[in-house]
């Protein structure tokens, strides 16, 4: 159907609706004065029980689940009391000339009382369910679409039908055609492997990169070594350095230490130098 169809359409059930509403607004109305209304409560009836039925409707068109259940159940309530008491209203002809007496729907005691606590109770109900179902629907997320699935399959047999159509049949000629006596056999070609089976074997051969912090028992001691050893380390590498190379930072690098190491190594080496001429002489 095109815009201007459903407009219609819109439009005709706005209207049905509409001449319904009023058929039993007279019956609501002339059951609520008998049950004892004035005349502004008996005229806003109506709206009470078939007003509730229209937001119960429009409820039961949003809502999903247990709401929506609830929605319905709602909406058929209202319209089954509708219903009786329209059926009410025209099996008690008194009732259209408001003839009848005050809280008298019903010739027989307990018909009356249920009829009477039918027809009190709906403005209340009316307020309790009316106020749920706002509520709910105010409150209603639609689920997103999670499953690309359905979206991605009719792309993919699309372009795969294409390709098959679009592909070039073989040519036939050179089947026809003898082969020559004389050539020799052709050596076995082995198949070259695709470009995602050569990125899945690389990446599966690939060393894999720890994503996160290494355990204590799985990293490797570093090995301590006393100040002993740092000298003699230290000595054994500047042996053949001048004073000008004799530095805290090019010792931190070549024997591998902290700063502080290796400003301590440098002045130990340095006093170790100054001394030596001083022995010579001596």
């Amino acid at each position: 159907m095109n815009r201007t169809a459903k407009g219609l359409l819109v439009v005709a059930l706005v209207a049905v609706v509409g001449m319904a509403f009023r058929v039993s607004w007279n019956a609501l109305r002339d059951v609520a004065t008998a049950t004892g209304a004035d005349a502004t409560a008996a005229t806003l009836y109506p709206f009470v029980v078939d007003g509730l039925m229209a937001l119960a409707l429009v409820a039961t068109l949003v809502l999903t689940g247990d709401a929506r259940r609830f929605a319905l159940r709602v909406l058929a309530g209202y319209t089954l009391a509708s219903l009786v008491l329209n059926y009410v209203h025209g099996l008690v002809p008194e009732l259209h000339g408001r003839a009848v007496d005050w809280s008298r729907l019903a010739d027989w005691a307990p018909a009356n009382w249920a009829l009477v606590l039918l027809a009190t109770s709906l403005p209340v109900g009316s307020i309790y369910f009316g106020s749920d179902l706002v509520a709910k629907v105010l409150h209603h997320q639609p689920a997103p679409v999670t499953d690309q699935d359905e979206i991605s399959q009719p792309t993919a047999n699309r372009l795969g039908s294409d390709l098959h159509e679009s592909a070039p049949e073989a040519p036939t000629v050179a089947a026809e055609l003898p082969a020559p006596e004389s050539a020799d056999p052709l050596p076995d070609i082995e198949p070259v492997a695709s470009a995602p089976t050569l990125a899945v074997a690389a990446a599966e051969s690939a060393p894999r990169r720890a994503t996160g912090r290494v355990p204590e028992s799985a990293r490797t001691p570093r090995p301590t070594r006393t100040p002993e050893q740092l000298l003699d380390e230290a000595r054994s590498v500047t042996a053949d350095w001048s004073d000008g190379e004799l530095t805290a930072e090019a010792i931190r690098k070549a024997v591998r230490t902290s700063s502080a190491n290796g400003r301590t190594l440098r002045d130990t080496l340095k006093a170790e130098r100054a001394q030596e001429p001083d022995e010579a002489a001596a």
